[in-house]
This record gives structure tokens, C-alpha cells and sequence, in this order.
């Protein structure tokens, strides 16, 4: 390229990196005083120049990304000045030679209170757990003490993934399944409805890309179709709302997003033209000068209007007005028959509620004349969600894994009321038992807890609760916790106080099997040292010094078989944990995590083998996943354990594709389908003759089970060859009768 090029290349540049922080500035809410002007510029100059040589993987100024994410904070979210110069910073201390402490300096201690919430953490973090993990623990508790935190990083990662098409197919597993485990039910916790549904599809679109553009063309040939029956069910609710006068509404038609059509053919094992309710249409009722109180009663009665108009589906009634979402969503759904026989979701709700529902939390906050200090004006859920959080993660064993695990299934998941035995209402995780509700009121309740009088009637601690349960725990000084209660509860605040109390409990038999180890050293008038204990420790196959003293202490090491004299002695040969030899078959972590790439079918050579929480076959979208001892496990994109995996172990990840040539070596693949349909008279001989006779399918299993009704569901496992064959056989199994419905599930032998 010459220079008079490259010189005008970077003018254009420049030119561009100028517009776009006009741009940003036009869209930042509320008027800029003189002093936020002067920070934002000096914001904007620190970035720019911290960020001169960088560029992305598209190949455009790494400056144009920081501003794109602080306008995603003022335009999606509408932050004030403090957060913008953050957005704008929000990479500098990475990237750059600046520090927490020089941000402090220029931009004061909130600023870089947030930045260093912002700023991953640099090194190897020693043991077990990921330094995604880490970083993750250190953004929520962060959040904890301010919120903007979250906010920032949402915005981030929505132009990352916005962007996302230009990484590597690796890292957009990797990416998209991190946004899927927390960065999507984190912007639902906090209400942020269209950033959420965005970052869904846009996961999607990346995990699983056959099947976000077979929903996506779905929508799309049917969406002249979907434009009419929106209209057809709009117009008369105009007319009908219109002459009834004193409402100003706007109503808006839209389908489901993609994501959420996927979620149901998941869950509902079928495809996009058998999901029912694919139109939404929206009522939003603009009335500014009624309270809360009349907000709902408005709303109810549009409600009534729209159900005198259309029969509702009463299993689809959802009342948010009652009883607000924890993160203040407020609205009132129903699913009702439309004109052209099509179920329509109706949502009705306020200006005031749409505005929070899109931008949540957010939608609440007042920024003060001294910058933007955020107030909440009803948050108290929020609030407590903050406080367990910090309360889960300032736990000593926060930094473990599993805690991460705990805090997402809690992020996206319907909640309960309940009551305690005075009346006071308590919030829980839809699912809870009566042992979370024990560790919700107190750790000592939850630790002695033997049950529960639920609405007066004597019930387990997994017993499961309801909306509307009361609820009066029943506790003995000789309960305590116990390793199975962690499969019991479902909250993160009771998953978190059981690992605690096993912890100090493990803690405590061990010391117990030390001060046996020690007078077995001076019955044998040993001196103890670290080579001695350590060679100890390995002669008994324990990873850790408190494995070895537990066990001692529970008696899996009996007292006769601590033979010390013999086990120390020189000439006894320690066998090690197994260690992989030179040109064995399983190779070390290190060497391959090398391998960029793993081919099914070429790289023989490699210790791989396919993962049975999934049973991936030839066809399917995969991934490799390096695990500790047993080489790399092939698993689906869509497998149910992905993306955790992919979320808390990136750095184990390889990419991985078939080079399988089925038929040739007949190497067959285990596979299941589910059969429903009419219980007819040879149903089961039917199925069998397709598959084995007609197909030459062999079978591994077969389970039928007849339902109420005359219907009939049954799971077979098949052998097959790849998925084209698996298609034939559930296209041949459907062709032999119309009522038949047959899907692919997971083949868990």
C-alpha cells in the first residue's frame, strides 16, 4: 500500500472515530453540564490514545469498540456521564500502561471503583478453578456495590457479539456459550428485556448456526402470512378500544424471539409450525397522569376488553401486576384464540411498565446535579438478590466452580411466594424445597432442619413448595448436613451454606485423623516430616493431606494397615496417581491443549471419546473438551452440559469436525427417538418391522409406555450410521402413520 494510502485510509479513520463519539454524545439522556463535557473528552483522549496501535479481528481502530459499547449505555440502556466515561475506559487498564490508581487520579474514585470491577484479572490462577471463574466471581461482586458495573460489561459483550462473526469458530463457542450461562439471565435479572433477547439469538446464532437460520428462515417465509394475521387480530381491538374512549394505547405486533421458538421446540419436541403461540402482540397504554394503583386497574380492564373479545387459554394467564418480577417487570399476559384460529400472546402494560421492562432497573435510577449517583426508588427485591449475592460470593469457597453454577440456575428462574408462620412473605426459586426455604431464614435453621408443617400438614425437607405455602420449620439439635442435601436444594444461598458446613465438618474429622496419624509416628518413634507424610500421602493414593487424615479418621484407612516403618522404608516402592507414558495414548492437558484442532475419523492417534450425556453422532455440530485423565471428550454443541463447559473452561475447548465416512467402516452410533401417537391395535409391531426388517436398524433398547386417552410414548435406542440416516429412519417411522410424531433425544443408556 503506498503512503499517500495509508495516509488517506487513516484520515477516514479518523473522520469516523470523531463521528461516532458525536454520535455517542447526541445520545447520552439528560443535559451534560460543563465539567461532564470536559470528562468525557478527556475520557475520550485517554482511550483513544491508549488504544492508537490496536485494532480488532474485523480489522477497524479497537477505539471505535469502546465507543460502541458507551453508546449502547446511553442509547439501550440511557446511563448518565459517570458511565459513559467508563464505557469509554472500560479497556484502557488491560490494554494499556495506565493503572487503577492512575484512573483514580484523573477521574476519581468511582470511576475507578467501576474500571477495576471491569478489568479482568491477569495470571494463572493455581488449582482446579478457571481464571473465568475468577473473573466472573469478581464482576458480581463488584455489582454487589454498584451496579453500573454489570451494566457496562452487558453492553460489552452485546458489541462482542454483535461483532462475534469475525473471531475464530472456537472462540464464538466459547463466547456465545459465556454469554448463554450468565451475561443473557443477568440482563434478564435486571430487567433488560431487549438486550437479553439479543444476546440470546446472537448466542444462538454462533452455538448452534443451523439451527438459528432454520428458525430464522421459518420466520421469514411465513412473515407476509404473520404480518396479516397480527393485522387482522389489531384491528378490531383499535376499533373496539377506540370506541370505548380514555385509553391512549399503542399496540405493536411481533413474533417470539428466535431463541425462545428454539427453547420450545426443545422442550416441546417439535418443530417451528407446531409451536402454538409464535404471535405476540403488545398493548402499551399511555395514561401519565394515574398512579400505580390505577395503572393496574386500567390494565385489568383492557384485559377484560381483549377476553370478551377473544377466548383465553387459561393455563397462559400471567398476572405481573399483582405481584411484580424480582427485577420489577409488571404487566399482565394472556394467550387468546385469534380470529384466523392462531393463538396470540397479548402483553398489556403502562408506558411506565414498558420502560422498565426494557431497561429494567435502570428505568428507576435518578441522577443526581454532582454526576450520576444512582438512587433506586423500588428496588428492595433487587436489593436482596445484591445482598445473597455478595453474601454467596464473600464466602470463603466462593472461588470454587460450583458456586458460578449455583448463582446462573438461580439467574433465569421463575420465583415462589411463600409465607412464613407470622405472615412474612418470602421470595424463593421456583422448585425450592423446604430445606431452601430453612437456609432462607437463617444457616443455623437450615443446618438443623428435619422438615416442615407446611399449610399444617408434616412434610420432608425435600418436600417441594408452592405459591401460597406457609411454612413452619421443624429443627433438632442433632440434625446436620449432609453430602446429599446439595442434590436437594436449589438455591444458590443453601447450595452454598451446605458446602460451607460439609467443609468445616471434613475439616474437623480430619484434624481428628491427623492426631491419629501422630501417635501412630511417635508409637513407632518416627520423626514426621514433609518428604515422610508426602511419601505417606502417595502410598494411599490421596490428592491432598485432609483426603489422607479423613480417611484415616472414617476408617477407609484402617489404623492396622498404617504400617509406617514399612511404607517409609526405602526400598518400598510408591505407586503414584497413573501418569501418562511417553507415547501413550492419553496425552497430558499441556500437550493437548497444543492441538488447535481434533478431525473424527483422521486423528486416530488421539485419546478421544464421545461423550455419553450427548451421544454425538456423524453430522452433528461438536466440540472437543480436554478433560483431566481421560484424553478429549467429543461432545454435541447442543449438548445439555455445553455451556458450562464452554463458559467455565474455555481454555480446554478444541474445535473439533468429522471426517467420518459412514458405511464404509460400519462403525455404528448410538441414538434415541421418542415415539407418541393413537395406541392403535399393532402399533408396536409396526415400529419394530420399520426399524429392524424394512430399515436393517439394529435396536439397543425399547420402552413403551400407554397413557390415559389411548396414546402411546416409547424411547428406543438405535444404532445408526451418521444423522441423514438418523433422519430416514424418523421421516420412514412418521410415513407409516399420520398420527405418529417421532423426535430425537438424548441417548442416556
Amino acid at each position: 500500500m503506498s503512503k499517500e494510502v495509508t495516509i488517506l485510509k487513516e484520515e477516514e479513520e479518523r473522520k469516523e472515530i470523531v463521528k461516532q463519539y458525536r454520535a455517542l454524545l447526541r445520545k447520552i439522556p439528560g443535559n451534560l453540564t460543563k465539567e461532564d463535557k470536559q470528562q468525557l473528552r478527556k475520557a475520550f483522549d485517554v482511550a483513544v490514545d491508549a488504544h492508537k496501535n490496536m485494532r480488532r479481528k474485523s480489522g477497524e481502530p479497537y477505539i471505535l469498540h469502546p465507543i460502541a459499547v458507551a453508546r449502547i449505555a446511553a442509547e439501550e440502556i440511557g446511563l448518565g456521564a459517570t458511565a459513559i466515561i467508563c464505557a469509554l475506559l472500560h479497556d484502557v487498564v488491560e490494554d494499556s500502561e495506565w493503572t487503577i490508581d492512575g484512573i483514580k487520579d484523573r477521574f476519581g474514585e468511582k470511576v475507578a471503583s467501576i474500571i477495576s470491577g471491569l478489568t479482568k484479572i491477569d495470571g494463572v490462577i493455581v488449582g482446579k478453578d478457571s481464571m473465568q471463574a475468577e473473573n466472573f466471581r469478581k464482576l458480581l461482586l463488584t455489582m454487589a456495590d454498584d451496579v453500573r458495573v454489570i451494566l457496562i460489561k452487558l453492553c460489552d459483550r452485546l458489541h462482542n457479539m454483535r461483532t462475534l462473526s469475525s473471531m475464530s469458530k472456537k472462540n464464538q463457542l466459547k463466547i456465545g456459550s459465556e454469554t448463554l450461562y450468565l451475561y443473557a439471565p443477568l440482563a434478564h435479572r435486571l430487567g433488560l428485556n431487549a438486550i437479553k433477547t439479543e444476546l440470546e439469538d446472537l448466542s444462538l446464532k454462533h452455538t448452534q448456526p443451523d439451527k438459528y437460520h432454520a428458525i430464522a428462515d421459518g420466520l421469514q417465509s411465513k412473515k407476509a402470512q404473520r404480518k396479516k394475521l397480527i393485522a387482522n387480530f389489531i384491528e378490531p381491538v383499535k376499533e373496539k378500544l377506540n370506541k370505548i374512549g380514555g385509553i391512549e394505547f399503542v399496540i405493536t405486533g411481533r413474533p417470539k424471539s428466535i431463541y425462545s421458538i428454539y427453547k420450545k421446540m426443545v422442550k416441546q419436541g417439535v418443530n417451528i409450525n407446531e409451536v402454538y403461540d409464535l404471535l405476540a402482540v403488545r398493548i402499551i397504554l399511555n395514561n401519565p397522569n394515574v398512579n400505580k394503583a390505577q395503572e393496574r386497574i386500567l390494565c385489568w380492564k383492557v384485559y377484560a376488553i381483549i377476553t370478551d373479545m377473544f377466548v383465553p387459554n387459561p393455563k397462559r394467564y400471567r398476572d405481573w401486576l399483582s405481584a411484580p418480577k424480582p427485577n420489577g417487570y409488571e404487566a399482565v399476559h394472556s394467550t387468546v384464540m385469534g380470529p384466523d384460529g392462531r393463538w396470540v400472546e397479548v402483553q398489556i402494560r403502562t408506558q411506565r411498565m414498558d420502560e422498565i421492562a426494557e431497561r429494567g432497573y435502570a428505568a428507576h435510577w435518578k441522577y443526581k446535579n454532582e454526576g450520576d449517583g444512582l438512587k433506586n426508588d423500588s428496588s428492595d427485591g433487587f436489593d436482596r438478590w445484591l445482598a445473597n449475592i455478595k453474601e454467596i460470593l464473600s464466602n470463603p469457597d466462593a472461588h470454587e466452580m460450583g458456586i458460578l453454577d449455583d448463582l446462573t440456575v438461580n439467574l433465569d428462574n421463575p420465583e415462589i411466594f411463600v409465607f412464613t408462620p407470622t405472615g412474612d412473605l418470602k421470595r424463593l426459586t421456583n422448585g425450592s424445597v423446604v430445606l431452601d426455604f430453612a437456609y432462607d431464614i437463617h444457616t443455623k435453621i437450615g443446618d438443623k432442619c428435619i422438615g416442615a408443617k407446611i399449610n399444617g400438614k408434616l412434610k420432608p425437607i425435600n418436600h417441594k413448595l408452592e405459591n401460597g405455602d406457609q411454612i413452619e420449620v421443624i429443627t433438632s439439635e442433632k440434625q446436620k448436613p449432609r453430602e446429599e442435601w446439595k442434590k436437594i436444594v436449589q438455591t444458590g444461598k443453601a447450595k452454598s451454606r451446605i458446602k460451607s458446613a460439609l467443609k468445616e465438618e471434613r475439616k474437623k474429622i480430619a484434624e481428628e485423623g491427623q492426631a491419629i496419624v501422630n501417635r501412630k509416628f511417635r508409637s513407632e518413634k518416627i520423626k514426621p516430616d514433609n518428604e515422610k507424610l508426602t511419601k505417606l500421602f502417595k502410598y494411599f493414593k490421596c490428592h491432598t493431606s485432609q483426603d489422607f487424615y479423613h480417611d484415616v479418621a472414617v476408617g477407609k484407612i484402617p489404623k492396622e494397615q498404617l504400617k509406617l516403618k514399612t511404607i517409609l522404608d526405602p526400598n518400598t516402592i510408591v505407586k503414584a496417581r497413573s501418569v501418562n507414558k511417553p507415547g501413550s495414548k492419553k496425552q497430558s492437558i499441556e500437550r493437548l491443549r497444543d492441538k488447535k484442532e481434533i478431525v473424527l475419523g483422521e486423528d486416530d492417534h488421539f485419546d478421544y471419546s464421545f461423550a455419553k450425556c450427548c451421544n454425538p453422532i456423524p453430522g452433528d455440530s461438536i466440540f472437543g473438551f480436554i478433560t483431566i485423565n481421560a484424553g478429549i471428550k467429543i461432545h454435541r454443541t447442543n449438548c445439555p452440559n455445553a455451556t458450562g463447559l464452554m463458559s467455565n473452561y474455555g481454555y480446554r475447548i478444541i474445535k473439533a469436525e468429522w471426517r467420518w465416512k459412514p458405511y464404509e467402516g460400519q462403525k455404528e452410533f448410538l441414538a434415541g427417538i421418542r415415539v407418541t401417537g393413537f395406541d392403535d391395535v399393532g402399533i408396536i409391531s409396526t415400529i419394530t418391522d420399520t426399524i429392524s426388517k424394512q430399515l436393517q436398524v439394529n435396536m439397543k433398547s425399547i420402552t413403551v409406555e400407554s397413557n390415559e386417552g389411548g396414546t402411546f410414548e416409547g424411547k428406543i435406542l438405535v444404532y445408526i450410521y451418521d444423522t441423514k440416516h438418523l433422519e430416514e429412519l424418523i421421516n420412514q417411522l412418521e410415513a407409516t402413520n399420520e398420527h405418529m410424531k417421532v423426535i430425537r433425544i438424548e441417548a442416556k443408556e
